[in-house]
């Protein structure tokens, strides 16, 4: 449901391809996303990719993809175009360069020349003397003329914010409120590289205004550098917008920030930060969208399970949390299954389709579909169902012959309760639950074995598992021939070995 109350918002995901999208660009595109369709206003991509050494062959799409398997459809961006394109940062340069050279004209920026080596010179002086790193000012001051002659003969320089030396500078955040900074502690940022591409600082504020963006979601790594992007606005006589800073992703354990480096070590245990990642490792995208929301935002103190209308309905801004949120992987897998429980069974078949179809297995729509009901409350990602229902598609099983063995019984014994189960199945007219449940049900009482000790047979004659699906459903839809056959294997089986 709209919020009518609220102006329609321009918010914009702008990652850099560099690499997979990661749970914290998910969490920043969900929520530009829900503010977008709770004021009805727009979710614009915009592809930051002016780092073209770090650049990622393949990522951009990986992004998208990304994005539209999580359920965020934008508005506007790089592969649809829209009104305030190109939506790629490098094919933007020439708007960059204009208004770097406005602000240098204004006196708010300068051109320096100085090189790498003198300036690693600088920064290696700067911590012997053990003081932070920072630009010292050379060119600073450079007299305009000098700075045009040096251009006119081709000497590379970078552009620079001239960031004021005195006084403070005051940013306000939407979770944290205003942030105060003294000047004297801030950098001389460069602004325009050497190559004449803008970095962030310039080319995110210049994007942002003549894209009319309201409001800037982003992570809290740019906190260091929020003062700067305030002053940029300034100097040039923009309305800023309404910044909104995340909090940090710590590990599982709460114990130091989330890298993108721990992913071989969480992959051992199924899990990954990477959306990519968690699609092949059979998480619902509606079930990472409701995890990943809650991870700085709740809506109450006991209300958790959401999907993406909920969502939209109910996010605001102002119950973001700014504290640290530690990365809850069993809670996903809580979230995957009651998602999964939430399915159509016409739903959950389509979706378990591919996971079978990959491990080799002929999955038939109509048997899959038949599978669906009898599984959905027993597993907890997608790729699970294969190791518990692939049975159904297996020509023959071969049971461990061991473990068609019942629990304190021998061999020999659990061979004649196989056979007495067999001439029961073996004289049914099929073996639908209501025919074939009843008369098994009637041997245990007269046998006076457990269910346990029966049914386990069964189980592991009939599926090769000892942790199946319902045993009478599964029957049914084996087969009355299959079911049959694979009884007469475990006899077999039994009575092969020794007392």
């Amino acid at each position: 449901m709209t919020q009518t109350n609220l102006q329609p918002a321009r918010v914009r995901f702008a990652p850099s391809p560099t690499g997979h999208l990661h749970l914290g660009g998910a969490r920043t595109a969900l929520y530009d996303y829900l503010l977008a369709r709770q004021t009805g206003g727009q979710f614009v991509l915009r592809i930051e990719d002016t780092d073209r050494k770090r650049l990622v062959e393949g990522a951009e799409q990986e992004l998208i993809d990304g994005l539209r398997w999580l359920g965020l459809d934008y508005d506007e961006g790089p592969d649809i175009g829209g009104p305030y394109g190109p939506y790629r940062q490098s094919e933007r340069k020439e708007i960059y360069q204009h208004y770097a050279k406005q602000l240098v004209d204004a006196g708010y920026a300068y051109y320096c020349f100085c090189t790498p080596d003198r300036l690693e010179r600088v920064r290696q002086e700067q911590q012997a003397r053990k003081e932070a790193s920072h630009y010292d000012g050379t060119c600073r001051n450079l007299d305009p003329d000098e700075a045009a002659r040096r251009i006119a003969a081709g000497e590379k320089y970078v552009i620079r914010f001239k960031t004021p030396k005195e006084g403070t500078t005051t940013v306000t955040d939407v979770v944290r409120g205003p942030i105060t900074v003294e000047n004297r502690v801030l950098d001389d940022y460069i602004i325009v590289k050497s190559d004449g591409l803008a970095l962030y600082h310039l080319a995110a504020a210049v994007d942002d205004h003549l894209m009319k963006i309201t409001h800037v979601i982003r992570g809290s790594e740019w906190l260091p550098t929020f003062p700067l992007h305030g002053m940029i606005h300034r100097a040039l006589g923009w309305e800023e917008p309404a910044w909104v800073h995340l909090s940090v992703f710590l590990k599982p354990s709460g114990k130091g920030k989330m890298s993108k480096r721990e992913k071989a070590d969480l992959m051992k245990d199924g899990h990954s930060i990477f959306i990519k990642d968690l699609q092949s490792l059979g998480y619902l995208p509606e079930a990472v969208v409701n995890w990943i929301s809650l991870m700085g935002w709740s809506y109450d103190d006991h209300t958790e399970f959401f999907n993406l209308p909920d969502l939209v309905d109910k996010f605001s801004l102002q119950k973001l949390n700014p504290s640290p949120a530690a990365i809850n992987f069993s809670k996903l897998d809580h979230f995957n299954g009651l998602h999964i429980r939430s399915l159509t069974h016409e739903d959950l078949a389509r979706r378990i389709k591919p996971f079978f179809m990959e491990k080799g297995f002929a999955a038939d729509d109509a048997t899959l579909l038949r599978i669906a009901p009898i599984i959905q409350e027993h597993i907890a990602t997608l790729d699970e169902a294969v190791d518990f229902a692939g049975f159904f598609f297996k020509d023959e099983i071969t049971p461990v012959p061991e473990n068609l063995i019942a629990k304190g019984l021998t061999a020999r014994q659990s061979a004649e309760i196989a056979e007495k189960s067999l001439a029961i199945l073996a004289a049914l007219p099929d073996l639908r639950l209501e025919t074939a449940e009843p008369p098994m049900r009637k041997l245990l009482e007269e046998s006076g074995f457990s269910a346990g000790q029966v049914f386990g047979i069964m189980r592991e004659a009939i599926t090769g598992q000892r942790v199946s699906p319902p045993l009478f459903e599964s029957m049914e839809i084996v087969g009355r021939e299959t079911v049959l056959a694979r009884m007469e294997n475990a006899i077999r089986l039994l009575k092969g070995l020794p007392e």
